[in-house]
């Protein structure tokens, strides 16, 4: 089997400031953590009988994992390509599967200091009704190619806004928000439940294929998108509204819909 593995910082045990998930301050510390965090899910994944994981390094400059602290059976994708995908470049239907870690709750929720949805002009985006995520994106994009979701860690309400979208998730909640601060689990014991998390994760998989059952980690795509978006400053919603197909709703919110869940990431990836 091949997992793909999406990694964030903002959802990594203990972290509570923006200085800390860039070069400076404590960043070298949490970068570590990031990096055990990523390990430990790799790790877990191996136990589980994967062989053969591609890491995207999904936060800020996309180089914040060290390498050799991976597993021989990983890959990390490091940089930005520029495609639609962002942080999930690299993915595609070969993959048994795709998890993701370190990930933080969405624009406009108080469950994590650091809570933002893809970055920090967003103040709330909203897709078909629902508070929209960086996970509710990056898992429909895995929905897309048919490829079932299997494990997620990072603060709790991501935890739990993931097991709504996807209710045979694994997750693993690191962090806990609490107003500006954050209660984080003590950092080995984040390794040790991830690693743990996601070989279970793995296992149960395994088990739904080989009894020739669907996995129910296969999220359902829907058939339209209406993706919302509210900006903190009203210049960018007057530039997004220049994006085909997208409707000013407000002076600081536009609308967008289609289809084809790749005309969204394209919206996205332009607009937000």
């Amino acid at each position: 089997m091949k997992l793909f593995i999406s990694a964030d910082i903002e959802g990594t045990a203990g972290i509570v400031s923006w200085k800390e998930t860039a070069p400076g301050d404590q960043y070298g510390y949490f970068a570590g953590q990031m990096t055990k965090e990523v390990a430990a899910a790799c790790e877990g994944a191996v136990a589980g009988g994967v062989s053969e994981i591609l890491v995207k390094d999904a936060h800020d400059s996309a180089r914040n994992l060290d390498p050799s602290a991976m597993p021989r059976q990983a890959r990390l994708l490091r940089e930005w390509t520029g495609g639609a995908a962002c942080m999930m470049d690299g993915l595609d239907g070969t993959f048994g599967a795709a998890a993701m870690t370190g990930y933080h709750t969405c624009a406009g929720s108080d469950g994590n200091p650091l809570a933002h949805t893809m970055n920090l002009g967003v103040e709330r985006a909203v897709l078909n009704g629902m508070a929209c995520s960086e996970f509710t994106i990056n898992a429909l994009y895995a929905a897309y190619l048919a490829v079932p979701v299997i494990f997620l860690s990072g603060d709790e309400m991501v935890c739990g806004m993931a097991r709504e979208l996807c209710p045979g998730i694994t997750t693993v909640a690191t962090t806990w928000g609490m107003g500006g601060g954050a209660v984080g689990m003590h950092p080995q014991e984040a390794q040790e439940k991830i690693r743990g998390g996601m070989e279970r994760a793995v296992r149960k998989l395994e088990a739904s294929l080989k009894a020739g059952a669907d996995s129910d980690c296969k999220i359902a795509l829907p058939k339209h998108f209406t993706l919302e978006v509210h900006y903190r400053e009203h210049k960018k919603a007057y530039r997004a509204s220049f994006y085909p197909g997208v409707v000013k709703t407000g002076a600081k919110a536009v609308a967008y819909e289609a289809d084809d869940y790749m005309d969204v990431l394209r919206f996205v990836m332009f607009c937000m």
